[in-house]
């Protein structure tokens, strides 16, 4: 049994943790889900599995300051483009401040422990921090 499993099935573990999407063989479109048919050309030709880069580019972001109870606010969502691929995710390991974030930021995936269970197992999060270390650099 593993002791840490990813969260979403599209984040893949080990070593060198990187997300995977599947592209449509006719028009090369990504998603995350899986899909019987292709939603930007309606192909059935079917996937292939394709490596994400783990380094990417903040295209827009919001910081949430209202959220659901027991979800700590304010913390920052965003879109991601990687290689082309957008990707929906929150931004750690920054202060969710304006002054912090810009849109064209470089940004590299980022994997976290979002708790263990009573056997053990780790649950492992995704989400992206500035490429240039965060913080500490700013």
């Amino acid at each position: 049994m593993p002791t840490e499993i990813p969260l979403v099935a599209y984040l893949a573990l080990g070593e060198r943790p990187h997300l995977v999407a599947h592209q449509c063989r006719d028009c090369a479109a990504r998603f995350f889900d899986r899909r019987n048919a292709c939603a930007s050309c309606g192909a059935q030709a079917g996937f292939d599995d394709v490596e994400l880069p783990t380094e990417g580019v903040l295209r827009t972001f919001t910081i949430v300051s209202v959220a659901a109870p027991g979800v700590r606010v304010p913390y920052v969502a965003g879109v991601v483009d990687l290689g082309g691929t957008s990707v929906r995710a929150n931004l750690v390991n920054v202060t969710p401040e304006p002054d912090r974030l810009r849109s064209g930021m470089a940004v590299r995936l980022a994997t976290f422990s979002l708790g263990e269970d009573r056997d053990g197992v780790t649950a492992i999060g995704f989400g992206f921090e500035p490429a240039d270390g965060g913080e500490e650099n700013s």
